[in-house]
């Protein structure tokens, strides 16, 4: 994390009570010491930092892997010295989707995982590093009795409290300003951010939440979004959908019932998308310049959403 008086931070000291109650420190995950300055005192740990580039991955292991994975771990570690009583590690529907074995048309569950071998046979570096980092999270856990709890957001959307768009939002940014390839008819999960928010403070504060937390409460088609957003926002020019669904997507349904049933009630799929929108209009993130943060370009990461040329 960065500094309290690093620029990238001053949204967070604008929030409300930010000057009384919020404390900020400056910590590298691969810097335990400075990791161990932040968490000393504190009863309960969130992980949520993770690399999510949105260029082409070129060193996977340096961009992705060890920040992942021995981020994870030093984290961990020391919660473990400071006696932290829970760990919550956010991880992502990515290290459950790519897994060719499971039951065809059976929803994915908390007990499916992704196969390591088909994500690095595919270049899915962010899925593997999900994947090994939860793994390895839950090795630590058992071995070292740390209480530790995961989620596993799917595409996170809605309201931004910074003003850069992430990588996230643009893939909605890229569907509504019409990027320069057709998108395939397949599924998509979404949660709102506001909801994932929720879920962290669930499981941290039932004491009887354990093990992984699907949070991936909404799903809907490229042409049915495509549908929805065009009765509301008629005027945007729209990215291309091919007509045929693509029945080979390893993005399948998957269930957050194991949440739900722990108390947890999400938003409404429309409300987050609309919400989204209005803070993308807001903050003239769709605007039709190409500056820092509004470049209309598909992630990496969701290059399987592209359409295969014809």
């Amino acid at each position: 994390m960065f500094g309290s008086g690093d620029s990238k931070n001053a949204h967070l000291m604008q929030l409300d009570g930010a000057a009384e109650n919020l404390r900020l420190f400056k910590a590298d995950v691969l810097d335990s010491a400075a990791l161990a300055a932040a968490v000393e005192g504190c009863e309960g740990v969130f992980h949520v930092a993770s690399p999510v580039p949105a260029d082409k991955i070129v060193d996977p292991e340096s961009e992705v892997m060890v920040p992942a994975v021995k981020g994870t771990v030093n984290i961990l570690e020391v919660c473990s010295s400071m006696k932290v009583q829970k760990a919550v590690v956010v991880s992502s529907t990515s290290s459950v989707h790519f897994n060719p074995s499971w039951p065809q048309g059976k929803p994915k569950d908390e007990s499916c995982w992704s196969d390591k071998k088909v994500c690095a046979q595919h270049e899915l570096w962010y899925c593997l590093a999900k994947t090994v980092a939860e793994e390895t999270a839950w090795e630590y856990a058992e071995k070292n009795g740390l209480n530790v709890v995961t989620i596993c957001p799917c595409i996170v959307f809605g309201p931004q409290l910074q003003p850069v768009v992430n990588t996230s939002s643009e893939l909605l940014v890229y569907v509504l300003k019409g990027g320069p390839n057709a998108m395939n008819d397949m599924l998509w999960h979404i949660v709102d951010v506001r909801d994932v928010a929720d879920a962290l403070l669930l499981v941290y504060e039932k004491p009887e939440s354990s093990g992984r937390y699907i949070s991936a409460p909404n799903y809907i088609t490229t042409k049915a979004i495509l549908d929805l957003l065009k009765k509301t926002y008629p005027d945007y020019n729209y990215v291309n959908c091919k007509a045929e669904v693509d029945h080979n997507s390893p993005i399948t349904p998957i269930s957050s019932a194991k949440l739900r049933n722990l108390g947890w009630k999400p938003r409404e799929l429309e409300e987050t998308l609309l919400d989204s929108i209005e803070y993308y209009r807001k903050t003239g993130i769709l605007q039709d310049g190409e500056e820092e943060g509004h470049a209309c370009r598909l992630p990496d990461l969701f290059r399987f959403f592209h359409a295969a040329e014809e």
